[in-house]
Parts: C-alpha cells; sequence; structure tokens
C-alpha cells in the first residue's frame, strides 16, 4: 500500500488524486469508442430548448468513474469488510444504472428502465446491503441525531436460522432503503446540467472522507476520497459545453456509495444534511408533481428545480456554479455537525 502508514492523510489525498489521474487518462478513449458506437445521450423532450443540441453526446462515463474507484482502492486501500460492502453497494447501483442507460440508449428515448423496475433493483439492493452491513460488519441498527438523541431501529428485530443466524432488524431495514433509494434517485436527478452532479457529489464526498477518516475507518476514507477524484477527473470532460455524461451508472452509483458510507459510519441523519443540495432537487420534484396533481398548478417553471433557475433566465454555468457552492456549504455543515457530536 502507498503511502507512509504513519500519516494515513497522505494516503486519502493520494486516493482522490490517483483516481482523479486514472479518470482523466481513460475518458478520452471512452469517449471516442461511444462516439464510434453512436452512443449519446437522449434529451427529454419537455426540457429547456436550449438543452436539445445535447443530443448524441456520449453518456455512461460513470464506467469509467467506477473503474478509477476500484483501481484507487487496490491501489491504496486494504479490502476490509466494511470497503468490500461499500464498492459492492456501489457496483451493484450502478450495474442497475447501467441497464438503464443502456435501454434508454437502445430505444433512443430519455427514460430506460420503467420506475418500477428501478425500484424493485433499488430495493433489493437496499435490503441485501442493510443485512450483510449489520450481521457482518456489526452496524448498530440505531440512527443518532444532533443532541446526542438516539432511536434503536432494531426492536423488532427477527433472527434467520440461515448460515447460523441472520439478524433481520425490520425498521432500519426499511430505513436503509428510504436512504440509499432516496439518495440515489435525488442524485440522479441533480444530473440534469453539464457538471452538476459531478461538482456537487465533489463536496460531499470530501465531507464523507473526513468523517470516515475521524471514525477511524481510513479504508472508507480511501473510498470516499477515491469517488471525489474520479469526480475531479469526470469534471474535466463534463464541464459545459459537455463531451460526456455520467448517465445513470454514474449518478445512482454515486448516491448509493454515499448512502453506504452514511450507514457503515453511523451518519444517515448528517448525511442528509451533507447531502441538502440533492434533497431539495428531490423534494422540489415531489412539490411539483403533488401540486399538479392537486391544484393542476405548478409550483415550480420546470422541476428539478435547476431547470427553474434557467427557465428564469440564469445561464448554465451560473446555475451550476452557484448550486456547486450551496452543496459544498450543506457538506460542511453537515461536517460541523458531526465533529460536534463526536
Amino acid at each position: 500500500m502507498l503511502g507512509n502508514p504513519r500519516y494515513p492523510t497522505y494516503q486519502v489525498f493520494l486516493a482522490a488524486a490517483i483516481a482523479a489521474l486514472i479518470t482523466a487518462v481513460l475518458m478520452p478513449l471512452f469517449i471516442k469508442m461511444m462516439r464510434h458506437e453512436g452512443v449519446g445521450q437522449q434529451i427529454r423532450a419537455d426540457g429547456p430548448e436550449q438543452h436539445l443540441v445535447k443530443q448524441g453526446t456520449p453518456t455512461m462515463g460513470g464506467v469509467i468513474m467506477l473503474i478509477a474507484v476500484i483501481l484507487t482502492c487496490f491501489i491504496q486501500a486494504k479490502w476490509t469488510s466494511d470497503l468490500k460492502l461499500a464498492v459492492t453497494a456501489m457496483l451493484v447501483t450502478g450495474s442497475l444504472g447501467l441497464l438503464d442507460d443502456i435501454e434508454s440508449v437502445a430505444h433512443k428515448r430519455s427514460l430506460g428502465l420503467t420506475p418500477s423496475q428501478k425500484m424493485i433493483g433499488l430495493v433489493a439492493i437496499s435490503v441485501g446491503f442493510c443485512l450483510a452491513a449489520v450481521n457482518l460488519c456489526d452496524v448498530s441498527p440505531a440512527i443518532r441525531f444532533p443532541g446526542g438523541f438516539m432511536i434503536d431501529l432494531g426492536i423488532l428485530t427477527t433472527t434467520l436460522p440461515i448460515a447460523g443466524g441472520i439478524s433481520v432488524p425490520w425498521l432500519y431495514v426499511f430505513f436503509v432503503f428510504l436512504l440509499m433509494a432516496g439518495l440515489s434517485n435525488a442524485v440522479n436527478l441533480t444530473d440534469g446540467l453539464d457538471g452538476l452532479a459531478g461538482g456537487c457529489s465533489f463536496g460531499v464526498m470530501m465531507a464523507m472522507s473526513m468523517v470516515a477518516f475521524r471514525y477511524d475507518a481510513i479504508n472508507l476514507s480511501i473510498f470516499a476520497a477515491a469517488i471525489a477524484g474520479a469526480c475531479v477527473g469526470f469534471l474535466w470532460y463534463n464541464g459545459h459545453p459537455a463531451s460526456i455524461f455520467m448517465g445513470d451508472t454514474g449518478s445512482l452509483s454515486l448516491g448509493a456509495a454515499f448512502a453506504a458510507l452514511a450507514v457503515l459510519t453511523k451518519t444517515e441523519i448528517v448525511a442528509l444534511v451533507m447531502g441538502g443540495l440533492f434533497i431539495i432537487e428531490a423534494l422540489s420534484v415531489i412539490i411539483q408533481v403533488v401540486s399538479f396533481k392537486l391544484t393542476r398548478k405548478r409550483v415550480f417553471l420546470m422541476a428539478p428545480i435547476h431547470h427553474h433557475f434557467e427557465k428564469l433566465g440564469w445561464d448554465e454555468n451560473k446555475v451550476v456554479l452557484r448550486f456547486w457552492i450551496v452543496a459544498a456549504a450543506f457538506a460542511t455543515l453537515g461536517f460541523a455537525l458531526y465533529f460536534k457530536l463526536g
């Protein structure tokens, strides 16, 4: 393993640099291959008119990001049970996103898998992850709130006579499903402008890396830093005008990795503060849909909320930059809250 073991912070920053370099080197080859194969993003017809020029831009850049993260972990980290679980959650969810991207490209439409198909996949992934976290990584089925207040979600636990006994804390399983499915879809909804999801994820993952470091989970810290670095390498090609999009392969896996880190470091509630920008994006869609169904009126000019600001006349780069700032502020606030709680 690279780096002086006496200075683990060196390993964390080096992980980010390695992942960024791998992504930056491999991405041009991937873009060239996607263009040669005619694999391009399908733009939603009801979106902002200025986005129509993005039709056909290569997509699935998340594949390279995942490769970069995995290679970095092999170089920098020890494959402890918590790291294996976090990486598995990211890869399996990324595979679900890849299927969605392939469906979208194959049928030349902006939507790939149906919402029910995605939800079934996320249910299976989150339940499997939760059971593994509780039984293999000794994760407590309790959630901690600011002020030291805790709720034990393991009060309804069943032990299944499988492989020596599998503990199933039903309430916590449901909570983890909401967290993982919610964050995966929230990041996916945020991925609507050039550089938006990647830049916001960078700040959040760096904050999660610091949380994991303070939690004494150095390998998870390296994992989070590698994701942040991959986002940087990706942004080199995803900045406006984007040469490639991450696709659902990238956005779903980023959200799942975020949720996995939150569970494994016992920062589920703090993570919701860190990912505040993602939560706002998801809430804007929920509010828009509910309002229209109940009153036939829209709260926003268009949802998710980043499109609302575009409709107001903001330049795409201005929206992205300001959302980066907001995302970084939420990530900083979340880490400060964790630091105070710790």
